[in-house]
This record gives structure tokens, sequence and C-alpha cells, in this order.
């Protein structure tokens, strides 16, 4: 007898909590799980009682078998998982379609197998094995890569560490000091030309907190802290890349700015089909002219000196007076040659 949409929910919700070896859900948080979800859906909770009727019913052998367990805490109290990690009462067979997406996804994931990203090897492996699904061991498809890069090794256990909530002891080494030692609580994950940027906010003890960004291949090593979470209220990470080019909000230029940029007839084609940031727009085609709404930080710096003498500021009058001053320096550079 199929189930309705009601019980379909609460059983995902519990299969998924079931399945988290990062949290030990006792009955009323597991209520809570699934009142969370139907409070949003329908405005509506379930009980108790349905939710134990759930568990008894995803256990009958008749049904789901699932291997649902009651790991005793203290006293009378229990948390309830699967004793056998890998298993979800929806590991159904994947549709044609669904197939050929996610063999997709593994020849790109494949792409990235190495010695050293054994994590990753692992997750392809394990994708291989339970949908029978075989990456396409030619090399048909590329992407940019840094494998000299340091830092990716620490990049599935700092995912996993964000996605629980779990407090992190870093010691981290910027590339102008010595190494520090702090408690980082991570909420933020982000690649950007081919590096890794974790965000979070860093614990000062009685000084507080601020927001960092800190960057995988500076991590020199950390270890789980077990001081309390502090959540992310702040930052809407959806939106908080909308106004820059990269990573970095500079504390310096916190007012959004329209950038002119003009660049040479030749290069222009390439900057209008490959636009610098998503608010560009062409103020003047014959004279290759265009602009953009952003916040000034050094990743757009670093992207116009990337254009060399391909492209010219022509405001904000400020900004381009910046650009003016680092290439004369860059001109007394090379006047001895």
């Amino acid at each position: 007898m199929p189930i309705n949409k009601n019980a379909l929910l609460r059983y995902q919700i519990l299969d998924r909590c079931f399945s988290n070896r990062h949290h030990k859900y006792e009955i009323e948080e597991l209520v809570d799980k699934v009142n969370e979800a139907f409070l949003d859906i329908y405005g509506t909770t379930v009980s108790l009682r349905q939710i134990r009727a759930d568990i008894n019913h995803m256990r009958d052998r008749l049904v789901y078998d699932a291997p649902i367990e009651a790991i005793p805490i203290e006293g009378r109290k229990c948390y309830y998982r699967y004793s056998d990690p890998n298993f979800s009462i929806f590991n159904h067979e994947l549709s044609v379609d669904e197939i050929k997406k996610l063999r997709s996804i593994i020849d790109m994931l494949g792409r990235y197998r190495s010695g050293e990203n054994c994590w990753l090897e692992e997750v392809i492996s394990n994708l291989e094995l339970r949908f029978g699904i075989k990456a396409n061991r030619e090399r048909l498809v590329s992407f940019e890569q840094n494998s000299q890069l340091k830092g990716l090794n620490f990049l599935s256990e700092l995912i996993d560490a964000t996605i629980n909530h779990q407090p992190l002891k870093m010691v981290y080494q910027p590339y102008n000091g010595e190494e520090q030692t702090t408690v980082i609580h991570p909420h933020y994950i982000k690649q950007y030309n081919t590096r890794w940027f974790l965000f979070g906010v860093e614990d000062h003890g009685e000084y507080g907190m601020t927001m960092v960004n800190k960057a995988l291949d500076r991590i020199v090593r950390f270890s789980n802290s077990d001081v309390p979470f502090v959540e992310n209220t702040i930052v809407d990470y959806e939106s908080y890349f909308n106004d820059i080019v990269g990573v970095t909000h500079d504390s310096n230029h916190t007012e959004v700015e329209l950038v002119r940029l003009k660049f040479d007839p030749a290069r222009f084609p390439y900057v209008v089909s490959k636009p610098i940031h998503s608010s560009q727009e062409v103020v003047d085609m014959e004279q290759c002219v265009l602009e953009i709404k952003v916040r000034v930080n050094r990743e757009l710096e670093q992207s116009i000196f990337a254009f060399g003498s391909h492209v010219e500021v022509l405001s904000p009058d400020w900004f381009r007076t910046e650009i003016k001053e680092k290439v004369d320096k860059l001109s007394k550079m090379y006047s001895t040659v």
C-alpha cells in the first residue's frame, strides 16, 4: 500500500537522523526535527506517539526492515541510529536519466583522483560500488586545478566540521606572519581561482568574536574543540559574495562603487563573453567601455592587472589614481632594462 506524502516526509527526516554519525538523536529530538519541517510546509506538528509508530513501521521486516537500534545514554534515556551507517530505506534503483547524470558527476569527480585525495577516491569508489556505475577512465573532460596547492587534504574534514557545527582548534600561518593558534567556528567553504577558503568566526576569548576568512593552503593543522558552537546569525552567504570579485571584503572599501573600464578592441570581445563580475554592463560598444558595480578589493585589482596594457580604469577617480601609482612603480622597476 503506497504511503502518503506526510508519512514519506517523516520517513525521509528520520532516515537522515538515523544515518547521522555526528549527532545522537533522542526521541524528543526526532520529534523536533520532524516538526521543524512540518511547521514550514504544512503548518502542523506530529506527536511523540506518531514518531514511535514510524520507528516501529520502519523496523518491520515486511516493510523496510530498517536496522534501527536504541542505545542507552543515561538512566532511561537512549538515542536512535542505524546499526549499519550505510543503510537507507531510500536505497532504490535509479532511473535511466538519473544514472546518466550520476555517471557524468562521477566522471567529473574522477578528474581529481590522485594519491593525495584519498577522501575523494573513497567517495568515488563508494558511488561506483553502490550504484554500479564506473567512471570513464579516458580523460575526456579537464578542469582547472593546482596539484601543488597545499591544504586540499583538509577539505573533507573541514566540510564535515562545517556541516556538523564542529568548532576547531586551528594552527594557521598567514603568508606574512608566524603561526597562530585559535578556535574557529566554521560556517561556509568556498572555492575561488583554484584555492579553497573557510569562513567563520574566530574566538578571541574576552575580546569577543571576529569574522574570518582562512585559506586552506595556510592551515598548518587543526583538531576538534569541545567549546559550544557559535552559529552564524549575521552573514547570508548566499548573497555575501554578490558585490565583490573573489572572496575578500576589504574593510577600507565598504561601499559599492561604479567601476568603469576601457579595453582595447582586440580584448573587449573576450571580456564581454567572460564578464569580470555578474553586474557587468557594456556602456559604450564603440569605445569598448564597460562598468561593474562592486566593492573594490585586492581580487579586483588582480583581475585588472591580469589584463596588463589592454585595460584602462576610467573611474572612480581615486581607484584610477591608485592603479596609476602602482603602474608607475612597476615602470620604475623595469626602467633599467
